[in-house]
């Protein structure tokens, strides 16, 4: 029996810690051949992360085990937004690989638009993964029609099918005029795996561990991942922290680092440890140590990390700007989700579970259980639905 194989070419900006496992996976697929074109090399190697305020380096495999190729650039490719990288290329290099489909993730820059301009006119089918919604930036009401009216009438046009992350972010494509039998739900995830095996191996040494980081035994730990930025609001878990009743306040741990790290460190108790930057492949070992994982981030697009944490069994608390809770986080089931910017509310939440281990238990294994559907094998079949769907229009 002959496979039909689907020869894709995935454009994105650099390569991604997140994505390169699904890169790997759907290079092993035998029903698909895929080739990424990289418009720059910034990940790769020692590089400024603005977001951190340091130098970082992944500790992870971002390229091996499919098909890449950097695209050629006019000057420094090591600035990364809507006018930079100045690539040239892709056109002869879609021609010659007689792609069946040009998937692009990001439609904001001008040489992404140019892609899919361009690809349609070849008669490639065009596909867009962007992680947009409502909540990602605010703007008036006429400028959002305007956007509509003018913008997303050419990505109509220039693009076939949308690969829509979660529920918010289909909804944004269906309010900006995009045909809903054009948009399908493809699950933005993790190496769901990945991390389960991660954060399962750190287990037995966790008491160690903790030690190895001065916290006392049987006291309960809540844990913040993320770059301690603005939008982020890791002041406002500061201070629902320090809100809490209790004969021994909990601890909490910032993972990451940013702009506000000196401003928090004063504010903070000797119940609050600042550990900095940590890498891909140390994670685990915070989410099995963890009790409660909180993100109380507006303006949050999706927020991977909460993915990461639910591989690992962990409760999950966020905000109700977090992008990805309307898909992940069933609130009292595997966690809760709390008013954007409200700290009471925060605190109640914390309080609620720092008091029931119980309850963390039973959340953990929840969120372990709906996390297992939302992964890269679910995502690839929704391309290959999406493939077969637009090939026959």
């Amino acid at each position: 029996m002959t496979i039909e194989r689907h020869r894709v070419a995935y454009l994105v900006s650099h390569p991604i810690q997140y994505q390169a496992p699904m890169l790997r996976y759907l290079a092993a697929q035998p029903d698909f051949e895929i080739t990424v074109f990289f418009r720059s090399d910034l990940s790769v190697g020692r590089h400024y992360d603005e977001g951190f305020g340091k130098t970082i380096e992944w500790d992870v495999d971002l390229l091996s085990g499919y098909r890449y190729e950097f695209l050629p650039a006019l000057g420094r490719t090591d600035r990364i937004d809507v006018l930079h990288p100045v690539n040239y290329g892709l056109a002869r290099r879609l021609r010659q690989g007689r792609f069946d489909a040009l998937w692009v993730h990001g439609y904001a820059p001008w040489y992404n638009q140019l892609a899919l301009a361009t690809a349609k006119a070849m008669g490639i089918i065009t596909l867009v993964r962007d992680d947009v919604s409502a909540l990602s930036k605010q703007r008036s009401a006429f400028k959002t029609a305007l956007k509509r009216q003018t913008f997303f009438r050419f990505l109509n046009v220039v693009t076939d099918g949308f690969l829509a992350i979660g529920t918010w972010n289909r909804a944004y494509y269906e309010a900006n005029g995009i045909p809903s039998e054009r948009i399908f739900t493809a699950p933005y995830c993790v190496d769901n795996g990945y991390f389960r095996a991660r954060a399962e191996a750190a287990a037995p040494h966790r008491e160690s561990f903790r030690a190895s980081l001065g916290l006392q035994p049987g006291r309960p730990v809540i844990l913040y991942a993320s770059k301690l930025q603005r939008r982020k609001k890791p002041d406002e878990l500061l201070s629902a922290h320090l809100s809490l009743d209790g004969p021994v306040r909990p601890y909490l741990l910032f993972v990451g680092d940013g702009e506000m790290r000196s401003e928090l460190e004063a504010a903070a108790d000797e119940s609050v440890l600042f550990l900095g930057f940590r890498n891909q492949s140390e994670l685990p070992a915070f989410f099995d140590l963890c009790d409660i994982f909180v993100l109380p981030s507006v303006e949050e697009p999706w927020a991977l990390i909460v993915n990461e944490v639910m591989c690992a069994g962990k409760p999950v608390v966020v905000s109700d700007q977090v992008g990805c809770w309307p898909d992940l986080v069933q609130d009292g089931i595997n966690g809760f989700v709390f008013p954007a910017g409200d700290v009471v509310a925060l605190a109640d939440c914390l309080a609620a579970l720092v008091s029931d281990g119980a309850r963390r238990v039973e959340m953990g294994a929840a969120g372990r259980k709906i996390i297992e559907s939302w992964g890269i094998p679910e995502a690839t079949d929704v391309l290959r639905i999406a493939l077969a769907s637009l090939a026959r229009r």
